[in-house]
């Protein structure tokens, strides 16, 4: 079993920033992709971003190059820097850590999220 811990949301205006942190424990040497997602109200659940150890980082179009997700070096601990936010961006972001044998995902695990609001 593995726990993630996310920190970091809150309140920002447009054009500001925010840096979401999220912390797993326990098995944690069962996971090889770690990522954040997020589900605005009235919407689906989407990924943001995540990465695979060792390969390239993947993101979902609408945040690119104003999003990093980023890694610590204990490697299960991951950050969320997002800059020039807007208020699309506001919605529930979820740390996700996942098992994956190629594209077979064999484990998943989900944090309890932490509220992004974007606005004046």
């Amino acid at each position: 079993q593995v726990q993630l811990v996310e920190s970091g949301g809150g309140l920002a205006q447009p054009g500001g920033s925010l840096n979401l942190s999220c912390a797993a424990s326990g098995s944690t040497f069962t996971v090889n992709v770690m990522g954040w997602f997020r589900q605005a109200p009235g919407k689906g659940r989407e990924m943001v971003a995540s990465m695979k150890y060792n390969k390239p980082v993947n993101y979902t179009d609408s945040v690119k190059g104003r999003f990093t997700i980023s890694r610590g070096n204990a490697e299960h601990t991951v950050w969320l820097q997002m800059n020039d936010l807007r208020p699309e961006d506001t919605a529930v972001y979820y740390c996700n850590a996942q098992t994956r044998a190629g594209k077979i995902l064999t484990y998943e695990c989900w944090g309890r999220g932490t509220q992004v609001t974007v606005s004046y």
